[in-house]
């Protein structure tokens, strides 16, 4: 979900433009209550009107911005913006996400990944446990490479998640995974724990089909993640 795949899906100069608004929210250019200086944007962004209007349309269904009479167009409090929009997120982490972010993030996964273990050792199919063992599998090979690791780590906690079956669980992905991408870049910056035995117990304790050993194991992988990510 990283990179142009995550992008809004708009082409061409609408595209453009909503990136470009959006990058002058996240940038602190307009900071949350600020009123966005429309002639001034469009010959930033050397767009029509419509365009800009459109892109608008597009950040306000997102959140971001509001529009009021006597006010104009402003960027709404970062409490209203929609953390869950795929867009939105990944604005949020190209622009520096602070270490609360993560944290908050962290106490997220704490409410979901555990119960998803549970569920898994409930309801997980020799399909799931193969992608679980795969991303094991890799996490193993890529040894100091960072960008194998993220690349497995992603993988395991996406198949963690799809092994729950519960469609609400899955969907996380959509938060967890950039962010934990983001996360894991940072952690390889400097020294980590090498994660793979306790992704192991995680997977041990599905298969053995054991709910409360698969919901502490998870609990045990989030613990490591925080002293590695504080």
């Amino acid at each position: 979900m990283g990179g142009d795949d995550a992008a809004y899906a708009g082409r061409g100069v609408h595209r453009t433009a909503v990136e470009g608004l959006a990058r002058r929210i996240f940038d602190g250019t307009y900071a949350e209550g600020a009123t966005l200086d429309l002639p001034h944007l469009l010959e930033e962004l050397e767009v029509s009107q419509t365009v800009l209007r459109e892109a608008i349309k597009v950040l306000m269904a997102k959140g971001l911005l509001d529009a009021r009479q006597k006010r104009g167009t402003f960027v709404r409090p970062l409490a209203d913006w929609n953390l869950f929009d795929a867009d939105v997120l990944r604005w949020k982490l190209a622009a520096g996400a602070p270490a609360c972010f993560f944290s908050d993030l962290l106490e997220l996964r704490r409410s979901i990944e555990p119960a998803a273990a549970a569920l898994a050792a409930e309801q997980a199919t020799e399909q799931d446990l193969a992608a679980l063992d795969a991303a094991l599998t890799a996490m193993a090979a890529s040894d100091c490479d960072p960008v194998l690791h993220v690349r497995a780590d992603t993988s395991f906690h996406l198949a963690l998640l799809t092994a729950s079956h519960n469609l609400f669980f899955t969907q996380m992905y959509r938060v967890i995974i950039p962010a934990l991408v983001e996360r894991d870049r940072a952690v390889h910056k400097g020294d980590f724990e090498q994660p793979h035995a306790i992704h192991r117990d995680v997977v041990d304790q599905i298969r053995r089909g054991d709910p409360d050993g698969a919901y502490m194991a998870v609990l045990d992988l989030l613990d490591m993640a925080q002293r590695d990510h504080p």
